[in-house]
């Protein structure tokens, strides 16, 4: 029996298991309940010898917004289940990479912040005209120095990149396929069958050569899981300074954030 899940929505048809982030009151922002359960559905779809391709997506409109700024701590993400800061979102980011699996994210909406990241490390992104992509650490006190940047950098270019980060400005769909973020664009009632299309298609080809293929893709970044432990502890230890509160604080309060008294030289 697959697991039973809050912030999520797990089905399996047809050698395709689809994992659908499920908390659009807050455009799918993931909180560490949704970390722990997306570990869960991926290990029970890496255990299923009857499924050969993964789709991450979102629920109502949105694949998914990032960290859920309203429980951010000075610690961190707070768990509501036990009032502590955790989030295990670096040991989900390394499943994703891991399942021996192809993984397709299907973006319809937003894709921001850790949402963003998500899709990147998937294998392949199908997304709806209506897809935004972009990142907004540095607007909410926040990065994300590991994949978010390296990856991000082999996949459009380091200018870009650069761009992606410091401005934290978003991006429409034909902008992401121009600039190599996504594989195809679709209208949005077609999003889900364009990845049973490419889920049977892929599932037409040897399970084994896939595999191989994929660690053998995921082989050029692989070092990059030393820095993301390093960057990861660094956001941690960020999450307690007065910088990292105002600009979630702003976010909350719906106002520009004013780093100003911040731009000092620490190091």
């Amino acid at each position: 029996m697959p697991p039973v899940f809050q912030d999520l929505i797990y089905t399996k048809q047809a050698g395709l298991a689809v994992v659908t982030i499920n908390r659009p009151q807050v455009y799918n922002a993931f909180r560490p309940q949704t970390i722990d359960e997306l570990i869960l559905a991926f290990e029970d779809a890496w255990r299923d010898e009857t499924i050969g391709v993964v789709c991450l997506t979102g629920a109502e409109g949105n694949f998914c917004s990032g960290g859920d700024q309203k429980i951010r701590g000075d610690a961190g993400y707070v768990d509501d289940r036990t009032g502590q800061g955790r989030l295990h979102v670096r040991q989900f980011h390394r499943i994703m990479r891991e399942i021996p699996k192809p993984v397709i994210a299907a973006v319809d909406g937003y894709a921001v912040g850790g949402g963003h990241i998500l899709h990147m490390l998937c294998d392949l992104t199908l997304c709806s005209s209506r897809a935004r992509f972009g990142q907004t650490g540095p607007r909410v006190g926040s990065f994300d120095a590991g994949f978010g940047t390296i990856y991000l950098a082999r996949m459009v270019g380091e200018k870009k990149a650069r761009e992606i980060w410091y401005l934290c400005e978003q991006y429409d769909a034909d902008q992401a396929l121009a600039m190599g973020l996504v594989n195809k664009v679709v209208p949005p009632d077609q999003l889900l069958e364009e990845v049973r299309v490419w889920a049977d298609k892929i599932l037409t080809k040897s399970p084994t050569a896939l595999r191989f293929l994929k660690a053998s893709f995921n082989a050029d970044t692989d070092h990059v899981y030393g820095l993301q432990a390093i960057a990861h502890g660094a956001t941690h230890l960020f999450y307690g300074t007065e910088e990292a509160a105002e600009g979630r604080n702003a976010w909350r309060e719906k106002r520009p954030p004013d780093f100003n008294a911040f731009r000092k030289m620490p190091w």
